[in-house]
């Protein structure tokens, strides 16, 4: 496959359009095939493009990007470890859990991990009950 940067001579407009090969461009402008898309004019040629280049920086880049996104990923995951081993998990019925142990005094009560709404998180921090919002993967995720 080719892709093309291609010209109405009638409009000029610009756009661009793959090809199975360049031979197939001809063919197809040949065969009057080609039209512009905003005009119908058949008067469509290709111009210049810039070829695609892989070079060195971009590839550091990319791996850079990678060590860095993996790095996160093992953080986080270590981060789950330590709250799953210390914290009691609630589920669905996080706000409820928060709400009961911030006014009935069970301070001594093990910490507590769940799923709430942004609306349930904000909610909660207004009564003064302090919460935070931790990114989590499943461990069956990439």
């Amino acid at each position: 496959m080719i892709k093309y940067s291609l010209n109405c001579k009638d409009c000029n407009l610009e756009f661009d359009s793959w090809f199975a090969s360049s031979l197939e461009f001809e063919k197809l402008k040949k065969k009057k095939l080609l039209c512009c898309h905003a005009c119908d004019s058949l008067r469509i040629e290709k111009s210049l493009m810039m070829p695609s280049v892989i070079n060195k920086k971009a590839i550091i880049k990319n791996k850079t990007n990678l060590n860095k996104f993996v790095n996160i990923k093992k953080t986080i995951s270590e981060y789950q470890k330590f709250i799953k081993n210390n914290f009691e998990y609630v589920g669905e019925n996080f706000a409820y859990e928060a709400r009961s142990i911030h006014y009935k005094d069970k301070k001594n009560t093990k910490g507590i991990y769940g799923r709430a709404s942004k609306k349930d998180i904000n909610e909660l921090n207004e009564e003064g009950i302090e919460t935070q919002l931790i990114p989590w993967i499943n461990d069956k995720e990439n």
